[in-house]
């Protein structure tokens, strides 16, 4: 929601934009100049900013106003000073806390389930002089602490517009002329002795302000000098992620992560090296009778298939082409953000880098898209190879695009900053159209100009016929368990994820995420190729889409799990709903074709590995 249309207090010239960058505009993020003033090393203290009206009372019968909403929805205030965000500290009789993230609260519904607004704030500024310069200082750290405070104050009488018949909304400046029954804070006998600016709240008289009616605005600055903490230091603590959550959590999700590695390579290691060398001697042996090989063949069915297992996928091959290469334009484009961040190119101090980064990244992959569908399809002997090279070029794209219009219409009618200006669309449609296209079309000409895949094995012309299969190597079972088990590889971090894109919150430890995305690749294409060994020696052949999909099933759990997620938001509104699973499924649906490629580019060098060890007559 845009800061400016609740009744807050906007500076006497009204709001100045800073210059957003994409993916500043794409995050929803709009960075308005403010009417607190601040000098530098100057403290001060109970300083008025406006008188605004909240609007109608709560517990008249009528509708609450826009404030007791956004209150009772959660809706907090972001501030920032010198691109720094505003930390939020809150205080008790027992501890101090203070919170690096989401801002701080609108207001707050006190025990008689009435809404009060946070009409008083206490800047905390820490700060520390520069060596090299003189009387130059820079600001290391921004805290706010919000407090509820029934100011009772007179207003102007030298104003010639009387606040009597002020709107709601309605913003009016003044001085005050007389303070009743003094709050500490704004009480001029106490501003001398005040060392702390949280003094008052142990004074007597401190009653909240409820969020209706004419409320004044003030706030406290205090410069706190920190040698401490230097500059380059300074966003250290935002990205520490939260204190009660210790690096050793993610640790420790890697070392489940790698243990299922371990099991899953070594049932690999057991199952398929030892088996597959076992199979293997005894097909590639000479001088035995035809009665023993054909045991042998009954007994070992995955070599029945040789002439059967590299024929093109019976349903659709130009979309599994299509498929593998967009997951491989997805799976560079994810590669190379993790890496560029986890060397420190990009930081959340450069706002919207991360998001233009990912896009930018994946426009540059569209050479990659259509090489490798090109190389696919060809393998396919596929003849439309210019249908194919536009739906790599236009499929997945469009359905982002798509999606992204309905969800930007529905932020649009809801005035709320997450929708993307007209001028921002035109950019990602030149992006789209004018970069990525081109280069779909780029590498899919040197890669229709190489040849297909060499396979070890001919198909025959006739297709063998595919026995009964059990259960348990049908495709839902498959998906579950092929899915699961690289979820697991990745949950943990998925929630660290999740909250830094649903709760505000900063991610930024992507050397663990690098190791935990190579362990998701692993644990995927592993899984896969066990069950695609199954298959086989089942003597089922339709392994390019069981594969495609057994891989990217993983997709099915991170949505699921989004449901699970999603109670923590607390939201009770439609918009809300459907911002959340339109964005959750688009991501699910990318992670399913990225793991999906790797699913079938692992069983493609399985296969040839293994058919291209036996001998064939």
């Amino acid at each position: 929601m845009d800061y400016y249309r609740l009744p807050f207090c906007a500076p006497p010239d009204g709001p100045k934009r800073d210059n957003e960058n994409l993916g500043e505009f794409l995050a929803g993020d709009r960075i308005e100049s403010s009417p607190y003033r601040l000098q530098m090393k100057v403290d001060m203290y109970c300083e008025q900013v406006c008188v605004a009206n909240m609007g109608r009372d709560e517990g008249r019968g009528a509708s609450p106003n826009k404030v007791v909403r956004a209150i009772h929805e959660g809706y907090h205030n972001n501030w920032i000073v010198d691109n720094l965000p505003a930390a939020s500290k809150s205080e008790d009789a027992k501890k101090i806390t203070t919170r690096y993230y989401m801002g701080f609260p609108i207001g707050f519904v006190g025990r008689d389930k009435k809404s009060y607004v946070h009409n008083h704030v206490n800047l905390e500024i820490m700060y520390h002089a520069v060596e090299t310069e003189t009387d130059k200082y820079r600001v290391v750290r921004f805290t706010v602490e919000p407090f509820s405070i029934q100011h009772e104050f007179e207003e102007d009488q030298d104003d010639d517009d009387s606040t009597e018949n002020q709107k709601e909304g309605e913003i009016k400046r003044f001085k005050v002329a007389e303070i009743t029954n003094p709050i500490r804070s704004c009480d001029p006998k106490h501003l001398g002795s005040v060392h702390t600016s949280w003094d008052y709240v142990t004074g007597d008289g401190h009653v909240p302000q409820p969020a209706s009616g004419k409320v004044l605005f003030t706030y406290d600055v205090i410069w706190i000098e920190n040698p401490d903490v230097h500059w380059a230091s300074r966003w250290d603590v935002y990205l520490s992620m939260d204190s009660a959550i210790p690096a050793k959590i993610h640790w420790l999700s890697i070392l489940n992560s790698l243990m299922i590695v371990a099991v899953l390579s070594t049932m690999i290691a057991c199952i398929l090296v030892r088996s597959l060398r076992r199979d293997i001697h005894r097909y590639n042996r000479l001088g035995q009778d035809e009665e023993s090989m054909a045991e042998d063949r009954e007994e070992f069915g995955w070599k029945l298939v040789h002439a059967d297992v590299f024929r093109a996928p019976n349903t659709s091959p130009m979309m599994l082409a299509v498929f593998c290469g967009t997951g491989a334009q997805l799976l560079c484009m994810t590669f190379l953000t993790i890496i560029f961040s986890a060397i420190g190119f990009l930081s959340p101090s450069s706002r919207g880098s991360l998001l233009m980064a990912q896009l930018l990244f994946y426009v540059l992959m569209g050479s990659v898209a259509g090489y490798t569908t090109a190389r696919f399809y060809k393998s396919f002997k596929g003849k439309a190879w210019q249908k194919a090279t536009a739906l790599t070029a236009i499929f997945f794209p469009g359905i982002c695009f798509s999606l992204f219009i309905v969800l930007d219409i529905v932020a649009a009618a809801h005035q709320s900053t997450d929708a993307v200006p007209f001028g921002t669309l035109v950019v990602l449609l030149v992006l789209w159209f004018g970069i990525s296209t081109p280069l779909v079309f780029f590498g899919a000409y040197f890669g229709y100009k190489q040849d297909g895949f060499e396979f070890p094995t001919s198909c025959s012309s006739i297709p063998r016929q595919i026995p009964d299969q059990p259960w348990y190597m049908g495709l839902p079972f498959t998906m579950v368990v092929g899915g699961i088990l690289p979820f697991g590889a990745c949950f943990v971090e998925m929630y660290f994820i999740l909250a830094s894109m649903w709760m505000d919150q900063y991610y930024y430890v992507f050397g663990f995420l690098l190791l935990v995305f190579l362990i998701l690749i692993l644990t995927a294409a592993e899984i896969t190729v066990l069950f695609n060994y199954f298959q086989l020696c089942g003597e089922n052949y339709h392994w390019w889409w069981r594969s495609f999909a057994t891989s990217g099933s993983t997709a099915l759990w991170v949505f699921l799990y989004s449901f699970a997620y999603f109670k923590q938001l607390e939201a009770n509104t439609l918009p809300t709903y459907l911002l959340y699973f339109g964005y959750m499924s688009l991501i699910s649906l990318g992670l399913f074709i990225m793991l999906g490629c790797i699913g079938v580019s692992s069983c493609l060098w399985f296969n040839k590995l293994i058919f291209g060890s036996i001998k064939v007559d």
